[in-house]
């Protein structure tokens, strides 16, 4: 790959070098003093999240849990003694009414749903999820927006110096980065008086430090699969304990139908400490005797999600004496199930415009723009992946053809963290792309400009270097499908008319063209080649095009009746994309 590495030879030369000392690791080694902590009249946002990312990125507080799991209750204990320093006691969260939510896969879309149901019978929600895709206040929303950078501002530092004024010589000064957001998140809830908050676990369950919540409302588990296996073990039993953790004593707790083992983990889990677990019945049951559910959010898998919401919203409800719920019920089956069946009922008017009217960024999204049609979906597990497979290739098949002229599929990806990025590609093959390219989650080269993109963690080099990685196994899996002999005509599914054709011959036997930018806005000009009316690009850096395979595939972008790019592998990727695409976001 020739290229490629002189194009990493190139981005480097491009990259901002910060001023010596100016980095959150220089302000480690000078202490915490060093950075100026301004008094709260007159704080910017920027300032506030600048700070915030000196308290480490979530990399950097994986790799802290790992090294602190051997005593879980410890790392509760400070949790709640970071809670208690910045005035608040354990009892205090019983105020907000919380649903906990935990799972692999759809914990973020299953909150989503949660809250926007709820939010629709009247009452002021508060929901706290992670990552952010654009904008770190994204992560604390009151009914279903992010709160203010204003807010987040004066909330910010209001927290930041108490816990400076309680430190002492025995603890850190600072809580990690994802812990300051959850206790900040806990403080805008009781202070904003919402009626109740919908709370994403960050990672796993058990050892989480959303998990000092002592009685929340009502739990849920979303699908369980493999993720973060370093930190919450290798096999689905193992995480399926982990995420079990939530459960609490006489709480009611829900999931979704999952794999043998990990499903009687949870029952053992929920048994242990008497907590009443029961499986949701799929969405169809709800769906008997009246109209189908329209959802907001595209894709199959999307149904065990809202099935999951649907009974957390009405225990909710139920529970808490709401909108004359009736008393649960608990389903009789006439055959036997693992678990107890939740309750099979109607949904109510505002439990279906709830789910209908559900937004939730970056999970199966689509974003048309005259020929290009940008497909985006934050999976990063291998199970997720296979989802986005199936909702994207559902989409192309409704998607409307071209009368005339080519049709192109591109792919945008990049994997980070632990996971397995063949694993990844080789799910990604079947969508038969003609383009892959990879590039890393930093919006430009030098993202000072904006402290929400920062990241610490990793230098330029580095990403890039994955990002080349990603390209040879990309290259690998194409040499295994061309020696098996999977890329003859028969067995590609139909495209329409005019179907893309590179080059009379293949470049590559894996049938696919592939390439590395140094950020998402350099893949962007390339994918786009001018023809988003929302995407503004600047001129492009000298040498974009000068390989020939760019080159050649720009001539084509520009030519093509219809551009297809799927946008996965990450969901910071996502939000970097979404940044760019969606201005509106970062406003």
């Amino acid at each position: 790959m020739p290229w490629a590495r002189s194009h990493l030879r190139a981005a480097l030369s491009l990259a901002a070098v910060p001023a010596r000392g100016a980095t959150p690791e220089g302000a480690a080694r000078r202490g915490l003093s060093a950075w100026p902590a301004p008094q709260e009249p007159g704080m910017e946002y920027q300032d506030a999240v600048r700070m915030l990312n000196t308290l480490q990125t979530n990399a950097s507080y994986l790799e802290q849990v790992k090294r602190e799991r051997g005593d879980p209750q410890t790392q509760l204990e400070a949790m709640e003694v970071y809670l208690v320093r910045s005035g608040l006691q354990v009892e205090d969260l019983d105020q907000l009414n919380i649903i906990h939510v935990t799972g692999t896969k759809g914990k973020g879309s299953t909150c989503a749903f949660t809250e926007r149901i709820l939010r629709n019978y009247g009452l002021k929600t508060g929901f706290f999820s992670s990552p952010h895709l654009v904008q770190v206040r994204e992560r604390i929303r009151i009914d279903g927006l992010p709160i203010s950078p204003e807010l987040f501002t004066k909330h910010f530092w209001r927290l930041y110096h108490r816990l400076e004024k309680t430190k002492d010589d025995s603890c850190v000064s600072m809580p990690a980065y994802f812990r300051f957001l959850t206790l900040m998140a806990f403080h805008v809830f009781l202070q904003e008086k919402v009626d109740l908050a919908v709370v994403e676990v960050g990672i796993g369950g058990a050892y989480d430090c959303t998990n000092i919540i002592r009685k929340p409302v009502v739990c849920g588990v979303s699908s369980l699969g493999l993720d973060h296996v370093s930190l919450l073990g290798d096999t689905v039993e193992k995480i399926a304990w982990q995420k079990g953790g939530i459960f609490k004593h006489g709480v009611p707790a829900f999931t979704v139908l999952q794999p043998e083992g990990p499903l009687a983990v949870l029952r053992d889990r929920a048994q242990q400490i008497s907590c009443p677990l029961y499986l949701c019945p799929p969405l169809e049951a709800l769906e008997e005797g009246g109209p189908p559910l329209t959802l907001g959010l595209e894709g199959e898998h999307q149904r065990s999600n809202a099935a999951l919401a649907l009974q957390l919203a009405h225990c909710w409800l139920q529970r808490r004496d709401q909108q004359g719920i009736g008393k649960l019920r608990v389903s009789r089956p006439s055959v036997p199930w693992p678990l107890p069946l939740a309750p099979v009922f109607q949904p109510t008017s505002h439990m279906r415009h709830g789910l209908r009217d559900t937004e939730w960024p970056g999970r199966t999204q689509v974003l048309r723009r005259g020929p290009l049609t940008w497909y985006l979906d934050g999976a990063h597990t291998t199970s997720s992946v296979q989802a986005c497979v199936r909702w994207f290739r559902q989409a192309l098949r409704c998607s409307e053809r071209p009368s005339c002229g080519p049709e192109v599929r591109v792919l945008l990806f990049n994997s980070t963290g632990d996971r397995d990025p063949a694993a990844l590609l080789k799910l990604l093959q079947p969508c038969q792309f003609d383009y892959a390219v990879f590039c890393p989650n930093l919006t430009e080269v030098a993202s000072t400009g904006n402290a929400d993109q920062q990241n610490f963690t990793v230098t330029l080099d580095q990403v890039l270097l994955r990002c080349l990685e990603h390209q040879q196994h990309w290259s690998c899996l194409g040499e295994e499908q061309a020696s098996r002999g999977l890329w003859s005509p028969s067995s590609l599914e139909p495209r329409g008319p005019a179907p893309l054709q590179l080059v009379p011959h293949r470049p590559h036997p894996c049938g696919t063209s592939s390439l590395v930018f140094s950020c998402i806005s350099h893949a962007l000009q390339w994918i786009s080649q001018g023809r988003d009316p929302v995407f503004q690009a600047p001129s492009p850096p000298r040498g974009l095009l000068t390989h020939p395979m760019a080159s050649s595939g720009a001539s084509i972008l520009r030519e093509a009746a219809a551009v297809h790019v799927l946008v996965t592998g990450s969901l910071h990727l996502v939000g970097g994309v979404l940044k760019l695409l969606e201005p509106s976001l970062s406003q």
